[in-house]
């Protein structure tokens, strides 16, 4: 199932990669109620609430004061935000207690199994629309299996700064539209880019 996941997500930033933007706060707003939804499911103390409380309230400080900040550069500004979202998820953490964190782990593999099975019926879709041959389906999948472990050894590298990391994913990125171009007859790119002009129109009229 994770291969398909990882064909999902290639998919997506072919087709969508024109309006990453605006699809990036949706992934983001997406995110940050997903967690939520998970905090929710901890059964906090009142205490450990109190707790995150203050460490949220301390947090949303750093930032503003990050950006009044006018004698660091943007990238040193992002770096240091990074640090600080790290600092945030490890503080979260320490409050935990074992069985919490056990169900963090569990709830984590229900939302991974629940964006999978989503991914599978999207596939599906494309598979039909674009007419996609067994072999083809076969080639996208050796291919994406690759560079999803190459995106995934970028993203963990914590020898990479902020602006490195974000270079070799793009750079991966344009790789990754490369090899699908190579795969897809003509009138299935252009299909494709049909497909892409439909979903940016739609996302331009919300």
């Amino acid at each position: 199932m994770k291969k398909i996941v990882t064909v999902m997500l290639a998919f997506s930033g072919f087709i969508c990669s024109a309006n990453a933007q605006k699809i990036g706060k949706m992934k983001h707003h997406q995110h940050h109620y997903e967690n939520g939804m998970m905090m929710k499911n901890l059964n906090l103390s009142e205490s450990q609430k109190k707790q995150l409380k203050a460490n949220h309230e301390s947090y949303q400080k750093e930032l503003i004061a990050l950006n009044k900040n006018e004698a660091i550069t943007v990238k040193e500004a992002r770096d240091k935000k990074e640090l600080l979202r790290k600092e945030q998820k490890e503080k979260m953490m320490n409050l935990l207690t074992a069985d919490q964190k056990t169900k963090v782990v569990q709830l984590k593999k229900e939302r991974e199994l629940k964006h999978e099975a989503m991914s599978a019926k999207r596939l599906d879709r494309i598979k039909s629309r674009l007419n996609l041959s067994n072999d083809q389906v076969a080639k996208i999948k050796a291919i994406t299996q690759t560079e999803h472990a190459q995106f995934k050894a970028i993203k963990e590298n914590d020898q990479l700064s902020r602006t490195e990391k974000k270079e070799q994913l793009m750079a991966l990125k344009e790789q990754n539209k490369n090899n699908f171009k190579t795969i897809l007859t003509p009138e299935q790119i252009s299909k494709m880019e049909e497909m892409k002009k439909n979903k940016l129109d739609k996302f331009r009229t919300k």
